[in-house]
């Protein structure tokens, strides 16, 4: 998350060969291509008993109406993910550079976030990370918007990644990075808001649930250790950050690890430990849905 100088970029053509890169650690979750998404956690028995014969639902005691809501638990549920940062966001450092209000501070509109050492940017990372998820959520029945549509362009603002997720009535919303820092420092860390005399203020509480549910279920799903350098216990309560204050739905960010530091910077490297990331955060996010 922590962001590279836009006209630096822009001058070395750092994030230029990143950007087409493909998204990526070691992980059992699955590859692109295999089983569908959905099909990655495990789906509660009611499901497959009401499907293995006519009238297998009436000898269980099954209804096809509770079959359907254990097959797509998250129907009804509106869910918003923001992919951080845009693959292009260097390419144009005037409209990245230009001041927004966050209510807290004035700050840039967006970053161009960071790289692994060898090139693979924060911005396709992130992108890869969240069309998993998304995918992963509307398989278990969610309505899903992602705040970019492709990792080809500049931007949305972060006051613009906010306004989408109270446009869209979101149940919960999650802007999914990785960070910057130096090369020993490794782990994982959730972000949630706090109160700022502003719209947020409502949904403070909800959101730190819903970070408490992310976290652990990350923590179970990809292997990553709790940060090392940031937060207590991979929780950061901030009022900086135009994503979190302007909210007025439960909404936190997840920093997924250091990309500079080399061994998180392979893991992300391997789709199918970005798959493992993905199939984590959609447990979190369930489970506080559910709850």
């Amino acid at each position: 998350m922590r962001a590279l100088p836009a006209t630096v970029l822009a001058a070395c053509g750092l994030i230029a060969t990143a950007c087409g890169g493909a998204a990526g650690g070691t992980s059992t979750g699955a590859a692109p291509g295999s089983a569908p998404a959905g099909q990655a956690v495990q789906q509660p028995q009611a499901a497959s008993s009401s499907a293995a014969a006519p009238g297998a639902a009436a000898e269980t005691g099954t209804t096809p109406a509770a079959a359907k809501a254990a097959a797509a638990p998250l129907s009804g549920k509106v869910v918003v993910i923001d992919p951080g940062h845009n693959g292009a966001n260097y390419r144009n450092p005037k409209a990245v550079n230009r001041k927004v209000n966050v209510l807290t501070q004035w700050k840039p509109c967006d970053t161009t976030g960071t790289s692994t050492d060898s090139g693979y940017s924060e911005a396709a990372f992130t992108w890869d990370v969240s069309t998993r998820l998304a995918k992963i959520l509307k398989s278990r029945g969610a309505q899903v918007k992602l705040t970019r549509s492709d990792n080809d362009g500049v931007g949305p603002c972060i006051t613009e990644r906010a306004a989408i997720g109270n446009k869209a009535k979101a149940d919960a919303a999650i802007s999914v990075h990785a960070d910057g820092s130096g090369p020993a420092d490794r782990g994982f860390h959730v972000i949630m808001p706090k109160k700022i005399n502003g719209p947020v203020d409502p949904v403070v509480d909800d959101s730190r649930e819903l970070g408490l549910a992310v976290r652990a279920a990350f923590r179970k799903g990809t292997g990553l250790p709790y940060s090392t350098y940031i937060g207590s216990k991979a929780l950061s309560f901030r009022d900086d950050l135009g994503g979190l204050n302007l909210s007025t739905v439960p909404k936190i960010f997840i920093e997924c690890g250091n990309m500079r530091n080399a061994a998180e910077a392979a893991k992300f490297r391997d789709p199918a430990f970005r798959q493992r990331i993905a199939l984590a955060l959609a447990n979190g996010m369930q489970h506080y849905l559910q709850a």
